[in-house]
């Protein structure tokens, strides 16, 4: 069976405010809320998902909404999300961005491709990725024109003090190839290292900037709690947890998270990676018309509904 993983799936961070989250998710970058439901370990929390108009696996960044300080920064941690756009959107995003008042970088190449880096109100690192793919799928009630909405997420950044333990994870185990090395000024003390997985292209990439002289980053608001890695569906999955068991390599066994099947493990600077499969899907349980207009609960939460509703904020 061919394990090679199919890009990045979705990629989790922490808010502590959800509404202002909710604000600048998909009024100011115009993604979709395609799915309101909450944390599965801690019903207290909303967990948001926004993506594209039809939801594609790929184009998630979710979040958290945990009342906690502001992450700290440093290594043995996720330190930048990359959005997919087409390549003469750059400039249109920068003026957004810009009159939104958010910290703007200059466009530039980075592993050859042009981007623009910038911050959402809370200190998450976020970069716009040039993107030649022409697959698209615009949400039609986007504030953004179509031409200019973010197509899905691109190359993930980690920190890490040193390379060889995950670069043994990432191309052993997880069958990613090491393509590159370059240097990048916002992270310094070492070179960013890129490997690309499975079709690869802008989707498919991670990136690791090591970092000897960091502390470790603390987790908080601001912050990345983890990143997914798509498998197409069950089969496969079951395939990598024995992967993962033949490698001694500890896990969490399969978890059912109703929208997606996942696996957890940490690599070995302790940074959280999810393999999550592509079925079913975030139109489980509702219209795709209607995706994330109300709260969404898995059936073994439906019974608490009222309880869950009582306890969350109104966003």
């Amino acid at each position: 069976m061919d394990l090679a993983l199919g890009g990045i799936h979705h990629l989790t961070a922490i808010t502590s405010n959800a509404s202002g989250n909710l604000d600048f998710y998909t009024r100011v970058l115009g993604l979709r809320l395609v799915k309101k439901t909450v944390n599965q370990d801690d019903t207290s929390a909303y967990h948001l998902f926004y993506g594209d108009g039809d939801a594609t696996p790929g184009s998630d960044i979710t979040f958290f909404d945990w009342p906690t300080a502001p992450a700290r920064r440093g290594t043995n941690s996720i330190v930048r999300t990359g959005f997919r756009v087409a390549a003469g959107s750059l400039g249109w995003w920068r003026e957004r961005l810009v009159a939104e008042g958010r910290a703007v970088s200059e466009i530039a190449e980075r592993r050859g491709r042009l981007s623009l880096a910038f911050e959402d109100r809370e200190g998450q690192r976020l970069e716009l990725v040039a993107d030649d793919r022409d697959e698209t799928h615009p949400w039609s009630k986007s504030p953004v024109p179509a031409e200019h909405q973010i197509r899905g997420l691109a190359r993930i950044t980690l920190s890490v003090p040193k390379l060889d333990p995950t670069d043994a994870v990432l191309t052993t185990l997880m069958n990613m190839r090491r393509e590159a090395e370059y240097q990048d000024a916002e992270f310094p003390g070492g070179p960013v290292v890129a490997y690309a997985m499975g079709p690869g292209g802008a989707a498919a990439e991670l990136h690791v900037a090591v970092q000897p002289d960091l502390p470790p980053a603390r987790e908080g608001a601001g912050g990345v709690h983890h990143v997914a890695f798509r498998t197409p569906d069950y089969e496969t999955l079951r395939a990598w947890t024995e992967r993962l068991r033949g490698f001694r390599v500890p896990s969490s066994g399969e978890v059912e998270r109703f929208y997606f099947r996942s696996l957890y493990f940490r690599e070995p600077n302790g940074i959280l990676f999810e393999i999550a499969t592509d079925i079913p899907g975030f139109a489980a349980d509702e219209p795709m018309e209607t995706l994330g207009e109300a709260l969404s609960l898995p059936p073994f939460l439906e019974p608490r509904r009222a309880a869950i509703e009582r306890n969350l904020k109104p966003l």
